[in-house]
């Protein structure tokens, strides 16, 4: 994404010792930020509204996260992403590393 404030994983994660996260991020985004300090109450308000595909990706994980897999095969549907398996970190990684290519 052009003009982000954090252009790799490695920017991004670098930013999880703030109190808040960067501005500029979209709510996708800075929903991960939030996933990534603990605070998944935030993460979810921030995609719970947030209709698009990058939002509904970040939802389906936060939901399966949770382990209501079938909220979150809803989500991953409204996202177009296949419901993902395994490894909750992987999978986060994934989000963020095609979101910020996005």
């Amino acid at each position: 994404m052009v003009g982000l404030p954090v252009g790799t994983p490695e920017h991004f994660r670098a930013t999880l010792s703030d109190a808040k996260p960067p501005s500029g991020l979209g709510a996708p985004l800075a929903a991960l930020w939030h996933i990534e300090k603990g605070d998944w109450d935030a993460a979810h308000a921030l995609v719970q509204d947030d209709d698009s595909r990058a939002g509904a990706w970040v939802h389906a994980h936060i939901h399966r996260m949770e382990g209501d897999l079938w909220n979150a095969r809803y989500w991953y549907g409204r996202a177009g992403q296949t419901t993902a398996e395994g490894d909750l970190a992987a999978e986060r990684e994934g989000i963020l590393t095609a979101l910020l290519r996005a």
